[in-house]
């Protein structure tokens, strides 16, 4: 076995017969959830993420490239994951009966495990114009371009620059696009709890009366032809697809958010396998 599973928030994790523990070589963190354990190798300059930097970009220059990067993203990267990761997708079809409700957007939200877990939502949402908030610093590492033009959002760092980020997502939403966000706010390779989530993303499909669709990333051990196109011990991929949550603003704000945010954890937890997770739900 591996560090990863010899962690005490494992030895603490109940799942039901069969689940999967990939066996990866990793010392997880063990009190903070959210703890960043990835290192960005910066490739370009530092950029101030502040009220000059341009959080909504509708120049032809950004247009052009994000096209560029739809293009590359549907027909080259959504294969080759699937190719590499062999990703499968439960519970697709549910989201047929919820078009209505999805007329004035959506939010999704995925724990975040793997490089390409981005990937997996945007696959399985397709032909979904998505919108995502990022750290900064993404925006000037090795998938800087990527990132940036598949729909990223910087979280600004001043005042001034909180206020145009805000202002962004308030368009977007006007516009009627699709949000996603990672609520456990860092990636952790390959990990099968489900850790606590941040109340940012719950906070905005409040205030953006709009749904949240779970989504959970289980483990597959790899097997038959995929042992050629990955490592022997890198797990294959099943994006799971929840019911929608959605808002009552009706609801004091502070008890509706802490809801949303508990039902989808809840509903992340059930569909990994998962019987006694071993973090609460809330960060």
């Amino acid at each position: 076995m591996g560090k990863g599973t010899d962690n005490l928030r494992y030895s603490m994790m109940e799942v039901e017969e069969g689940t999967y523990l990939p066996e990866e070589d990793i010392e997880y963190p063990e009190q903070d959830g959210s703890q960043r354990i990835l290192k960005i190798k910066y490739t370009s300059d530092r950029i101030a993420f502040d009220e000059t930097y341009p959080y909504l970009d509708d120049s032809f220059h950004y247009k052009l490239n994000r096209f560029a990067n739809n293009w590359l993203l549907y027909h080259v990267v959504m294969p080759l994951n699937r190719l590499r990761f062999g990703v499968r997708f439960e519970g697709k079809k549910r989201l047929k009966g919820y078009k209505k409700l999805f007329r004035n957007g959506a939010m999704t939200v995925c724990n975040h495990v793997y490089r390409w877990d981005m990937v997996c939502v945007f696959d399985a949402m397709k032909f979904r114009k998505m919108w995502f908030p990022i750290y900064g610093e993404h925006l000037m590492g090795n998938d800087s371009w990527f990132m940036r033009y598949a729909g990223g959002i910087p979280v600004a760092q001043t005042r001034g620059g909180m206020k145009a980020f805000n202002e962004a997502f308030d368009e977007l939403h006007r516009r009627r696009q699709w949000l996603h966000v990672f609520p456990e706010a860092s990636s952790w390779r390959y990990y099968v709890p489900v850790r606590p989530f941040q109340k940012g993303a719950f906070t905005m499909a409040y205030k953006y009366d709009i749904p949240v669709i779970p989504c959970v990333i289980t483990y597959r051990p790899r097997t038959g032809l995929y042992r050629l196109t990955g490592k022997k011990n890198t797990p294959l991929m099943t994006l799971h697809i929840g019911t929608p949550v959605i808002p009552d603003t009706s609801r004091p704000r502070k008890e509706e958010v802490s809801r949303l945010l508990r039902e989808s954890h809840s509903q992340m937890v059930n569909m990994a396998g998962i019987l006694k997770n071993p973090w609460p739900a809330e960060a």
